[in-house]
């Protein structure tokens, strides 16, 4: 499945060199071309805290994320080095 550039997406797995976890939130800022020496195709996503402000932009491979749907609900935690 085709994500859209600026859609929301869950992350399917955590990615604890960017202290994010599996189901946070993040937004897609770029689906770049896939190259010989990738093994399948990913996303640049922008990670955000809760009042909006860019904590990351990651790349990501596409199975690392998923589409939000309506029969899900946000939550937050709190951020901190050594979380």
């Amino acid at each position: 499945m085709k994500i859209r550039l600026y859609q929301r997406v869950a992350l399917t797995r955590d990615w604890p060199e960017h202290n994010l976890r599996k189901g946070e939130v993040a937004v897609v800022v770029e689906h770049p071309p896939v190259t010989r020496a990738a093994d399948e195709e990913g996303y640049a996503l922008e990670v955000f805290n809760a009042v909006g402000e860019t904590l990351a932009v990651v790349m990501v491979p596409a199975s690392a994320v998923e589409p939000l749907t309506e029969d899900e609900i946000l939550q937050v935690r709190r951020l901190s080095p050594t979380d």
